[in-house]
């Protein structure tokens, strides 16, 4: 005998949906935009995609919240169930994937600032690769997601559920080219949140 597919949402979504007297809106958002796989338009977006926010957790459910980014496609959809990013050499902590060997559970969410202001969120399980393993088992993974720089590692995800994150309160960005050069009134990266310094009086007016 088959099995059903656990419901949608947490003990603690259940819960308050019943303390607020949101469980019928809750249902029919349940119903309507949560999937267990990614439609053929979730992934068309995801690969216009130039970056991804991630949400992990570890063993004891600590979290940690955090930004990748790269060419659109650098999250590469595998299929309906299945997609990978990879992860470069960054700071050495490797915060994010570390939570992932102590709990596999992995939450992302794309949002599309400049155009259509609509987000995606995918929840699944995810898994770490070596470079050469998970191309063994899936070739079609792009060779050049970053020009120069080779993957330390890509991180492997299988689709647990994905939804809609609705436009209300996206900010419309522009996007603009990075500055060329350093600007000298701002302090180096490893001395921004570290280093006492002086505020500005105010900050300057974007060119």
């Amino acid at each position: 005998m088959t099995l059903p597919p656990p419901p949608f949402g947490s003990a603690g979504e259940h819960q308050l949906q019943q303390h607020f007297g949101t469980a019928d809106r809750a249902d029919r958002f349940y119903d309507q935009q949560v999937r267990r796989h990614l439609t053929h338009e979730m992934r068309d977006f995801i690969g216009r995609q130039a970056m991804v926010f991630l949400a992990t957790a570890d063993s004891r459910g600590e979290c940690d919240a955090s930004l990748r980014a790269g060419p659109p496609g650098f999250v590469h959809v595998i299929d309906a169930n299945t997609l990978a990013y990879p992860e470069f050499r960054g700071n050495g902590v490797m915060a994010s994937a570390g939570n992932m060997l102590e709990n596999p559970h992995l939450g992302m969410l794309f949002v599309d600032f400049t155009h259509h202001h609509v987000g995606l969120h995918i929840n699944g399980a995810a898994r770490l690769y070596h470079d050469g393993d998970l191309r063994r088992i899936h070739p079609g993974l792009p060779t050049d997601v970053a020009p120069g720089r080779s993957p330390e590692m890509w991180v492997h995800l299988t689709v647990e559920e994905a939804y809609i994150h609705c436009s209300k309160h996206i900010p419309h960005l522009v996007p603009a080219p990075r500055p060329t050069g350093r600007d000298v009134t701002r302090p180096r990266d490893s001395d921004y949140f570290t280093k006492p310094r002086t505020a500005p009086a105010h900050w300057p007016d974007p060119p």
